[in-house]
């Protein structure tokens, strides 16, 4: 049966101490409602609706940028969960299936378990998803009698032996969409928030003889991120699975608990990642590469064998093919840089496009940026450029030709030349001598 999603996407987040919508807040680069809207990406539903309110335009932009055929709907007032699932009654008035609620706040869903809930509703009426803890605090207690979901209670309205209760309520729910709108109109706001409760149209699925179930899954997995706290808990639990991942597809890690990954993050087997290493988003690393420690990777793809680092930058924009050897404190943006090429000591390169084999000396700088605009420098195959060589750029350095070290390259160099542009070295005999005396002697002048 089609399966229309709806994501609850309203809330202001106010223990987040932030101007930002709380789902717009990032995790492992990119922002939470981003993961969930992925996850649900992973059942192909018919529609995915998102229900803002705080901040609704930012949070409609980064969704409908995110995802072209998220469509949202506004909730004017935040009255409770059951209020804000009631916006859609509409939109999904020609829609005729199941519906699954998920939450802009909780990212670290597994598209395992979204699928296994989905499925869930071929044996129940509705299907909710629960968890047990030992620290059970603010959760709403799942009231089970035997295997069948008798009623939810929220924390705040739970009596002493309900609040023993260790199956908890996640908030996660299927159902289908008529049963759904059915049950909320029988639903009332007389309860100590003073809000309209998605969880109680349970008890009435019940008294309706609608079956009703529960579907276990980690307690993580359903973490609400209300604060910075929370945030940098969830994090913690997003790094410790892609590492754990990683490690299982014959990655290497020295020390996997200081390396961060970001969402998109595509490491291929056999590659060495040493200590703090960081990737940011839009990182490729195939087979056999080796990042340094120290480094930090960005919008760059690092083909088969090439090594990077220790304390490597490489910025959006950068293509290393086969073999490349990017050395320490070196950094690379908007550049592409053939097979068996080296950029080893303290260099940049930026806007260029450097040939194979191409040896790059310690100190070189690419000089691309005019004040307003940028310029490529291109290098050839089999080029030598000395240490600290300036190329200033438009310029391009034909195949195997060489720069002499300390060179100002302001002009293209054809190819198998010798560049020379430094100024002529003068020495005055003596000078040294004088100038450092004098230098003592106006230094103990100021003293006294």
């Amino acid at each position: 049966m089609s399966v229309a999603l709806v994501i609850l996407a309203a809330g202001k987040g106010t223990r987040m101490q932030s101007e930002l919508p709380k789902v717009l807040h990032h995790l492992a680069g990119m922002p939470m409602l981003g993961h969930v809207i992925n996850t649900g990406n992973s059942i192909s539903p018919a529609r995915m609706i998102i229900v803002t309110g705080h901040g609704a335009q930012a949070v409609e932009t980064f969704a409908k940028d995110f995802n072209k055929n998220v469509e949202t709907i506004v909730q004017p007032e935040q009255l409770g969960t059951g209020h804000a699932i009631d916006q859609a009654r509409e939109t999904l008035a020609d829609f005729h299936g199941n519906v699954i609620i998920l939450y802009g706040d909780v990212p670290l869903l597994k598209s395992s378990t979204l699928a296994n809930l989905n499925a869930s509703l071929s044996k129940a009426d509705l299907s909710v998803l629960g968890f047990e803890t030992e620290t059970p605090d603010r959760y709403g207690r799942l009231v089970v009698d035997n295997d069948n979901l008798k009623r939810i209670i929220e924390f705040k309205d739970a009596s002493k032996s309900e609040k023993a209760i260790k199956l908890c309520n996640s908030g996660l729910m299927a159902i289908s969409k008529t049963l759904l709108f059915e049950l909320l109109t029988k639903i009332n706001n007389q309860n100590a928030s003073g809000e309209f409760y998605l969880p109680d149209i349970v008890e009435h699925a019940v008294a309706a003889g609608k079956s009703c179930k529960v579907m276990l899954c980690n307690e993580l997995e359903t973490m609400g991120v209300n604060s910075r706290a929370e945030l940098s808990k969830a994090e913690l639990e997003y790094q410790n699975r892609r590492r754990n991942a990683a490690l299982e597809n014959g990655v290497t890690m020295l020390a996997p608990s200081t390396v961060h990954f970001s969402y998109d993050t595509n490491i291929g087997c056999d590659t060495i990642i040493e200590q703090n290493v960081v990737f940011g988003p839009g990182v490729t690393v195939e087979t056999g590469s080796q990042i340094k420690a120290f480094s930090h990777l960005e919008g760059a793809f690092v083909a088969k064998g090439s090594i990077v680092g220790p304390y490597a930058r490489l910025r959006p924009g950068t293509q290393l093919e086969k073999n490349v050897k990017i050395g320490n404190f070196v950094e690379v943006k908007e550049s592409r840089i053939a097979t068996g090429a080296k950029v080893n000591h303290l260099s940049y390169i930026g806007n260029a496009s450097i040939g194979a084999r191409a040896n790059i000396g310690a100190g070189t700088i690419t000089c691309n940026f005019d004040g307003v605009m940028k310029h490529q420098t291109k290098i050839g195959t089999d080029a030598f450029i000395g240490s600290n060589t300036m190329l200033v750029a438009p310029v391009s350095v034909g195949k195997e030709a060489l720069t002499a070290s300390g060179s100002v390259i302001v002009n293209d160099v054809p190819n198998g030349a010798l560049a020379l542009g430094r100024s002529k070295q003068v020495n005055k005999p003596g000078l040294a001598i004088k100038l450092l005396a004098r230098f003592r002697s106006l230094k103990a002048t100021k003293k006294e």
